[in-house]
């Protein structure tokens, strides 16, 4: 008789906790402390959708991931602000026999951290690659690579989603003729009052803001309506400072992170400062993935793949420039994304082709990364979300 997934996914923990650290198996159940982490995956022979494990923050110990629900490529995910929703965009999926992107809703299950589907909605265009709810839990926004459009879909009170209720395509390019030959919007989130929405164009070598009405699902153009990068340097991700007067942006095709002074009352975007993610000598082939900053906003992170590292930096408010502080190995190939635990205290790097993922201690004092030791298997990791159980 095959195990409730609950149970499966303490098992590795339990077994751990009683081998070799005893005193610690009364925090490997569920407690308040306890986190479900959801990774997002390309499909293929060794994944078959979204995983999850549990986490202990007070330890770093991570369960082996188990298969929450199957479901094609859901290379990104978005939990609803309640806890009780996730989202997740499907890069290969076909919508009613049509070939365009989809994005699936779930309901999630906190105590056998199984995902049920709810339904499944049109993206707005192809190649679904990002998306995130805002933060009143009113709508869903999606950028689509492939078509180079954004979205907003409505979230109904039960989690499901109705049909994009705003479309916007963006047109032009930029210098590279192999990967800018057209738009490409590759992120897309609310800004921290919940006024505006930021979406990168790798295509266009533009940072996007639109005036965000999250009751009516509608964007329009802030004014001005982008900030512009260097040409050719591909802006892909971008990370809120906590006090959200600063945006970090990393550049995929240039290898950098730009930063920019936030005016939150107008959605205006001024750099301030461009710095590369790569190590001093590097000339290797490599290209930037994700960003994220630390919640105590002195730490700024970034992933190179080909280089395969975290690079660290150090961010001084006053100045409001960065120092690059180290660059860390991810034990693994092609990090394209990494997900900092909501304490600050644990980094977790999602190797997509060497199919693992490997946890990071992070000290609080100096922002550097330790390996903690503990690396687990998942097909084709590509994104991770954490669910606090205690804010269910």
């Amino acid at each position: 008789m095959k195990l409730p997934l609950q149970f499966r996914l303490l098992l590795p923990a339990i077994a751990w906790g009683l081998l070799y650290h005893p005193a610690m198996f009364a925090e490997t159940v569920p407690s308040g402390g306890t986190m479900l982490v959801y990774f997002g995956t390309y499909t293929g022979a060794k994944s078959k959708g979204i995983y999850v494990s549990r986490f202990d923050p007070a330890t770093g110990w991570l369960t082996s991931p188990e298969l929450a629900a199957e479901t094609p490529s859901p290379s990104f995910l978005a939990i609803h602000p309640g806890k009780h929703f996730l989202y997740a965009a499907g890069e290969a999926t076909n919508l009613g026999g049509k070939p365009i992107g989809a994005v699936s809703a779930f309901k999630l299950d906190a105590k056998t951290g199984q995902l049920t589907l709810v339904n499944q909605e049109s993206s707005g265009g192809a190649g679904p690659c990002h998306l995130a709810v805002d933060r009143t839990g009113k709508c869903l926004l999606v950028a689509n690579y492939g078509s180079g459009s954004i979205a907003a879909l409505p979230i109904r009170a039960d989690g499901s989603l109705a049909e994009p209720s705003a479309v916007i395509q963006h047109h032009g390019s930029s210098i590279n003729p192999q990967r800018q030959a057209g738009p490409h919007a590759h992120f897309i989130t609310p800004d921290p009052d919940n006024r505006f929405t930021l979406t990168c164009d790798l295509g266009l070598d533009q940072v996007l803001v639109y005036r965000l009405d999250p009751g009516k699902g509608s964007l329009v153009a802030n004014a001005p309506p982008f900030a512009a990068v260097k040409p050719g340097s591909g802006p892909r991700h971008l990370a809120f400072h906590p006090s959200g007067r600063f945006v970090f942006l990393i550049n995929e095709m240039g290898s950098t992170l730009t930063v920019f002074a936030y005016d939150a009352n107008r959605g205006v975007l001024k750099a301030s400062q461009t710095i590369s993610t790569l190590p001093e000598g590097f000339a290797g082939n490599s290209t930037c993935a994700e960003v994220q900053v630390h919640p105590s906003g002195k730490f700024v992170y970034g992933s190179n793949r080909g280089q395969d590292s975290i690079a660290v930096f150090g961010f001084d408010a006053a100045s409001g420039k960065l120092t690059s502080l180290e660059h860390q190995p991810t034990q693994g190939k092609t990090p394209r994304h990494f997900a900092l635990d909501p304490g600050g205290k644990w980094l977790f790097v999602e190797n997509q082709d060497s199919d693992n993922i490997v946890v990071f201690q992070v000290d609080s004092k100096t922002g550097r990364l330790r390996p903690a030791g503990q690396t687990v298997s998942v097909g084709s990791p590509v994104c991770a979300v954490f669910v606090p159980l205690n804010q269910r």
